[in-house]
């Protein structure tokens, strides 16, 4: 378990009461003769901790040690698949897991899915039929087990997106379901479980298997993500979008805002059909899928594919505006805090803006397209350019900074939540204070698809140099390694980039709406998670960078609230511009386009 210097005693219990399904309430964490009462200063990292029960008695001469995998594994009595957590969402759940455990025990193993980089299994019916799609989380890309050979950094590093750590995308996908209020944009039943079976993968060197009767491969118990699989024909980016429904589109775009889906692309919206009842299949129905990138640390530049459908340009219609005006995000926030108690500060602060900004835009009255160009970054010269919302924010915060000069208050930097080299430089707030929202909202505003505007550069012009955490790992070579660039000194400074701060969108300049690489033989037999986050690209690619313009989890919480109030302030004005600006230039849909 990594902590963070914002964690206590009190929420690694709670952590630990999710992971194992036991209750803490009568507990006590004890490192090793000292009981831990709140303060974690004094745990080193790989220190043991133990978990005792009140009315048990334990010596103070009695060692604290780390339990091997064979003692987990023979004291480990839970099911074969254990739902984590308590949500009555999760109760959909339990007519997959009874299924699966029932085909388990009567021979029917799970399928490995052979395309994509992560380790990810099918787990099927007693008619052989699969019911689940399983993705552990310690074999995500870059962690520890991942099978494919993508290996390399400890759970809780940056993962392909800085702003994503390696074993957390399993979180973000029980989230995004979560989130699905209503199941209003049709996301599969998602839960985070415990699960036992020998068809797992182990690298060399990892320990906690146990050698299972008669068989060569050791039975694990893992922490997965386990979501339901969902019948289709294909994916969206195998078929034309003339024929998506305008209310699929936008319930989908909907949640893609609120969450900051950074990897919304064809490959992860299924597509099932339907008859029309003339025997002709006219309708069809889109699920989205593969949302382990989505709720990121810090405000990335997104990738929304719908953004280039025309159902996008569409007004909302009275049922959507109606959902969106109930979208509460302090509940949202509480809610996953309180079913995912392992989800990052940071992720909850995206949540919450982003769901303001949802809010706010439609209000003002834009559409979908408009409130993701807003969120969407442009590239200038080569150059990565904050996108308005970001401008709006880092106004924000200038503001914010220069209350504090005339009123100066005390340090709490120290009370700040700890990043992991997420956010390693600071916005420069001298760009921010030379260029205000206003300033850069007025510049020239360039459609998507049209010569440069909001696509892709390769960043060939940055200097590299080799991040502090691969020196300390040896400075291996290979894929993984962390690099980043710094921009070329200009009047207008930007932090620096990581090589690893992956959108996995294309770098192609002038077209972002281009359908994504596929390596051959990706696409397994059912046709699910093609093109998915966790296996679209090959090793050999390089994953294009992104800034982070705007740093969210360094602000306490009075300064936060105080930065949302700011945020709120700014947006109409920014609305203003957009709507100004776009008047005239969004192509007109004409009475020959039905969706």
């Amino acid at each position: 378990m990594e902590l963070d210097r914002s964690d206590n005693a009190h929420t690694v219990k709670r952590r630990l009461s999710i992971a194992l399904n036991v209750s803490t309430e009568e507990s006590s964490l004890t490192f090793g003769d000292m009981v831990l009462k709140n303060d974690l200063s004094a745990v080193r990292n790989d220190s043991p901790l133990l978990l005792t029960r009140n009315h048990l008695h334990r010596s103070s001469s009695t060692p604290c040690l780390s339990p091997t995998g064979k003692d987990i594994q023979q004291k480990d009595k839970s099911a074969l698949i254990e739902v984590l957590g308590h949500s009555e969402s999760f109760s959909k759940m339990k007519h997959l897991v009874k299924d699966s455990v029932k085909a388990i025990k009567n021979g029917i193993d799970p399928l490995p899915v052979h395309g994509g980089l992560g380790g990810a299994y099918y787990f099927r019916n007693t008619r052989g039929e699969s019911v689940a799609i399983v993705k552990p989380t310690d074999e995500e890309p870059f962690a520890p087990n991942n099978p494919k050979g993508f290996v390399g950094k400890a759970l809780g590093q940056p993962g392909l997106k800085r702003s994503v750590r390696v074993g957390e995308t399993g979180i973000r996908e029980v989230a995004a379901y979560l989130l699905d209020h209503d199941h209003f944009a049709c996301v599969p039943p998602t839960a985070l479980v415990k699960i036992t079976h020998s068809v797992f993968n182990v690298n060399d060197g990892v320990n906690g298997g146990v050698k299972a009767h008669n068989s060569k491969k050791p039975v694990i118990s893992k922490i997965a993500s386990f979501q339901q699989f969902i019948q289709h024909d294909f994916d969206a980016s195998d078929h034309g979008s003339s024929s998506f429904p305008v209310s699929a589109v936008h319930r989908i775009g909907i949640l893609d805002i609120r969450i900051l889906n950074t990897d919304r692309h064809g490959g992860n919206l299924l597509v099932k059909k339907f008859d029309d009842g003339v025997g002709r299949f006219g309708q069809v129905e889109l699920i989205p899928i593969d949302h382990g990138l989505c709720l990121p640390e810090t405000l990335e530049d997104p990738y929304f594919e719908w953004i280039h459908w025309p159902q996008s340009s569409i007004p909302f219609s009275e049922d959507e505006i109606e959902y969106i005006a109930k979208l509460d995000p302090v509940e949202d926030c509480l809610m996953l805090k309180r079913e995912l108690p392992m989800i990052r500060v940071a992720c909850l602060r995206v949540l919450h803006l982003c769901t303001i900004f949802l809010k706010e835009a439609v209000n003002f009255g834009l559409c979908l397209a408009e409130i993701g160009e807003m969120m969407s970054r442009e590239f200038r010269a080569g150059e990565e350019e904050p996108s308005e919302l970001e401008v709006v924010c880092m106004e924000a915060r200038r503001a914010i900074v220069e209350r504090e000069v005339v009123s100066p208050r005390a340090d709490v930097a120290g009370d700040s939540e700890f990043q992991f080299d997420i956010d390693c430089e600071e916005v420069d707030h001298h760009f921010a204070a030379k260029m205000t929202a206003d300033e850069y909202m007025s510049r020239p505003v360039y459609q998507f698809g049209i010569g440069n505007g909001m696509g892709r550069s390769m960043l060939s012009k940055l200097d590299e140099s080799i991040e502090e955490e691969e020196e300390e790992s040896g400075g291996e070579e290979g894929e993984g390694k962390e690099e980043r660039g710094i921009l070329p000194s200009a009047p207008m400074k930007f932090p620096s980039i990581s090589m690893l701060s992956a959108s996995l969108k294309d770098t192609k300049l002038s077209d972002k709406s281009q359908k994504y690489p596929k390596f051959s033989g990706d696409k397994p037999e059912n046709g699910y998670l093609m093109n998915s986050s966790s296996g679209h690209r090959s090793a050999s690619e390089q994953l294009p960078s992104s800034a982070s313009f705007v740093k969210l989890a360094d602000m306490p919480d009075e300064e936060w609230g105080v930065f949302l109030d700011k945020v709120q302030e700014l947006l109409c004005p920014a609305f203003e511009k957009r709507k100004s600006v776009t008047i005239g230039q969004r192509q007109r849909l004409g009475t020959s386009c039905q969706f």
